[in-house]
């Protein structure tokens, strides 16, 4: 691993085998530039604007060019020559290889395009497209609850499950009335819906997939704050959870994931509800590895260590699996090196954090993962 931090916290994250929480697939086609910009970006293509001249764009040509054999700051046209060279299957190989990640949680519902799954992987099952898949294969209004349970017992009784996720941040944001719906609320619901044939974006819907998904037990993933330009944002904030938070204490892990620009709000609910817990994915590959460390400040000032866990959300490229690894690594051992310098922190205390982060938490928060490693003791 490179980078401008040094010293015990920073070998250490260096040697730690990473938990990617949450992530996707790699794209198995070639790509042509318009392919590959598409990736790079949350927003469309511009245009006369490309997204190699954005920070994550910036951060593929510094970060990720050594890996391919070129120089650092490659132009992008070389970078795309020389990846097209060695093939998908290669580039994907050393870029995966160096990210140091031994356990990836793939979020298998979003694949518009084929795409391959990273080794030693387990699944995180997007709960709208079982709910789609089932109205898809027909169901009556009256009968659909007790069958969208039945197909989420179902999909997560597979072995390799180890936490659910819901999109409500896309489809309805979460300024939703927290209580369970009734079943004739649900059945009243699903009757407007399921003519449609459309995604699931029905509020009361979706109320009843966030309250099935604490029902099945299993950790449950939330979509929060930055994502593409189907959210909208203030509606994503995660604090309109709240009620819905109250209500669910002592139930399921609830892990926000990306939260920016609420990184700080979803701190504040990990501070002060036990059941939720944060990340940055996403987040740090698309502001790149040198503002890392400010993100993971913003979200530190007030989360526990035993609340933050690493993910990379990295989709389609599988430089964003590198780059989000490189980012966590390099940015949480900036934050942490400077609180041990100034005397704030105990190395041990450090060293601590860095591993439940990377790692330990993940491993407690999924119990269905395996656990080798083992976790650091406390």
């Amino acid at each position: 691993m490179t980078g401008t931090v040094n010293g015990p916290v920073r070998e250490a994250l260096d040697a730690l085998a990473l938990v990617d929480h949450h992530c996707h697939g790699v794209v198995t086609a070639g790509l042509d530039r318009p392919g590959f910009e598409s990736l790079l970006t949350e927003g469309e293509a511009w245009p006369g604007v490309s997204p190699f001249d954005s920070p994550a764009g910036l951060a593929v040509r510094r970060h990720c060019a050594p890996l391919l054999d070129l120089p650092r700051h490659a132009p992008a046209d070389a970078y795309l020559a020389r990846r097209a060279e060695l093939g998908g299957a290669e580039a994907t190989r050393r870029l995966l290889a160096a990210c140091g990640t031994e356990v990836f949680c793939v979020d298998t519902g979003f694949a518009p395009e084929p795409v391959t799954v990273p080794p030693v992987r387990h699944e995180i099952v997007r709960l709208e497209s079982v709910a789609e898949s089932l109205a898809a294969g027909g169901v009556e209004p009256d009968a659909y609850a007790d069958a969208f349970r039945a197909a989420a017992q179902e999909a997560v009784r597979r072995p390799e499950v180890v936490g659910v996720k819901s999109v409500a941040a896309y489809r309805t944001g979460f300024d939703l009335d927290p209580a369970r719906p009734s079943g004739a609320e649900v059945t009243e619901a699903a009757a407007r819906w399921l003519p449609t044939g459309t995604r699931l974006a029905d509020p009361v819907l979706v109320r009843h997939l966030l309250w099935t998904a604490v029902d099945l037990g299993l950790p449950l993933q939330l979509h929060t704050g930055f994502g593409d330009n189907d959210i909208r944002l203030h509606r994503v904030d995660p604090t309109h959870l709240t009620d819905w938070l109250h209500l669910t204490t002592g139930t399921v892990p609830v892990l926000l994931l990306h939260c920016w620009p609420y990184q700080r709000h979803a701190a504040y609910l990990a501070a002060v509800f036990e059941h939720v817990y944060l990340d940055v994915g996403l987040t740090l590959h698309h502001v790149g590895p040198a503002r890392a460390a400010a993100v993971l400040a913003e979200a530190l000032e007030i989360t526990p260590p035993r609340k933050l866990l690493y993910s990379s959300d990295a989709y389609g490229l599988a430089e964003f699996y590198h780059l989000g690894a490189l980012a966590f690594r390099q940015g949480l051992a900036e934050l942490l090196q400077q609180r041990v310098d100034a005397g704030e922190i105990a190395l041990p205390d450090a060293l601590r954090f860095a591993a439940w982060a990377g790692r330990d938490n993940a491993l407690r928060v999924y119990r269905r993962l395996p656990r080798t490693p083992e976790p650091s003791k406390v």
